[in-house]
């Protein structure tokens, strides 16, 4: 296995917006703790795979957790994994849990990439969102995570609140560049069903001025050394020297940036999700891939950890058949700017996803090469559409 994705749960209060599966019940944090040790124990078996390459602590708020409690953590994983030495290891934080303290105890862990949920540098739309930081907050998480010596920071960001205009994410954009992460996340803010903002009924923007900000984003970071590597992703490429000191031309960027002659700061744990390359996941509510099969374990903490209490892991499992394979293919490959690798397919969907694309093709919004099909940039901001018209099932 590739991954192990470790899902920490816990949250001092709710995003109006978050439909990730949280709790705020605080208290049961060792208890959680001990149970992930356990399941990370008794799945030990994924180490026959080959070296686990990456590791994420996401959420929810990883940041809870104490230092004695990912410490317990980070020592059960690498106790029953073989971890490569060069593995990716992030944790996500909120702002205003990076005290002096914490940065200085990501010293004493594996990790080497921090992953901060920023979302808006402006304080009125964080009260909207029920972000719990302000905009100096985390600013200063940044320097501390940097006196800390972590040199892998994402930065995640939203767009389209209501009212906001396009000038007031050009601030937002150059906040964040102004901070130098490595790594930029942006997401167009959505209403799902069941979260306090659907419940609020709030407007969204019209669908032009979302369009405009999109488009408005690649441009910036593009311009400002970042290659857009998937739909809402973007990493910061570090051009390598030449042998006589001057940096190479990293105009007409490769897919990995390897050939830009630089190195790309891209999240090698999320491209496993969009590569099809099986990954671990422990937790509540954590899926796990495994190729021809996908699991995902009960989105109840206290059912979670009655269970692994019992030394059971309570799970739910699909095997996927080629139909099924081929969608996620399109769900996800085609997210990433190489695109969907064409000769992955059976002839079958091959000749099906061919057969759909033509229209999208003429269109504009795809294009075909002898082995791989993307979008372009005008369809990446229709993808959803795309995807769904190239579905099989």
């Amino acid at each position: 296995m590739a991954g192990i994705y470790i899902h920490i749960p816990f949250c001092r209060s709710r995003c109006i917006y978050c439909g990730f599966y949280s709790t705020t019940s605080l208290e049961l944090r060792q208890l959680y703790v001990d149970s992930l040790c356990r399941e990370v124990e008794m799945r030990g078996m994924f180490r026959e795979g080959g070296a686990t390459k990456t590791i994420y602590l996401g959420g929810g708020t990883p940041s809870l957790l104490t230092q004695p409690q990912l410490h317990l953590l980070f020592e059960a994983i690498y106790k029953y994994n073989k971890v490569a030495e060069d593995a990716e290891v992030t944790i996500e934080v909120n702002p205003d849990d990076v005290t002096a303290e914490l940065a200085e105890g990501l010293r004493l862990l594996p990790v080497n990439r921090v992953s901060m949920g920023v979302q808006t540098f402006d304080e009125a739309r964080l009260r909207f969102l029920h972000r719990r930081h302000t905009a100096a907050q985390a600013t200063a998480a940044i320097e501390r995570l940097r006196d800390a010596g972590i040199r892998n920071i994402s930065i995640d960001l939203m767009y389209g609140f209501p009212g906001e205009t396009l000038d007031d994410w050009e601030r937002d954009i150059d906040a964040a560049l102004r901070l130098g992460a490595e790594h930029l996340s942006a997401y167009c803010l959505t209403v799902e069903e069941g979260t306090p903002l659907h419940r609020m009924h709030t407007k969204p923007l019209d669908e032009e001025t979302e369009r405009a900000m999109y488009y408005h984003l690649i441009d910036r970071l593009e311009a400002s050394g970042y290659e857009h590597y998937e739909i809402s992703n973007f990493a910061k490429i570090i051009p390598t020297p030449s042998p006589t000191g001057a940096a190479q031309n990293i105009q007409n960027p490769s897919p990995t940036g390897a050939d830009r002659g630089g190195h790309s700061f891209r999240s090698r744990h999320n491209s496993s999700y969009w590569n099809a390359t099986p990954y671990v996941g422990i937790g509540a509510s954590a899926h796990s891939y495994e190729g021809r099969t996908r699991s995902w374990n009960v989105a109840d903490l206290c059912q979670y950890i009655e269970g692994m209490k019992r030394g059971e892991r309570i799970f739910d499992f699909e095997t996927l058949d080629d139909d099924t394979r081929y969608d996620d293919l399109v769900a996800t490959a085609l997210r990433t700017r190489e695109g969907l690798d064409l000769t992955m397919l059976t002839e079958k969907h091959r000749d099906y996803c061919i057969r759909t694309a033509r229209r999208f093709v003429s269109d504009g919004l795809l294009r075909i090469s002898e082995t791989h099909m993307a979008l372009t940039r005008r369809g990446l901001f229709v993808s959803d559409m795309i995807m769904s018209e190239l579905m099989y099932v």
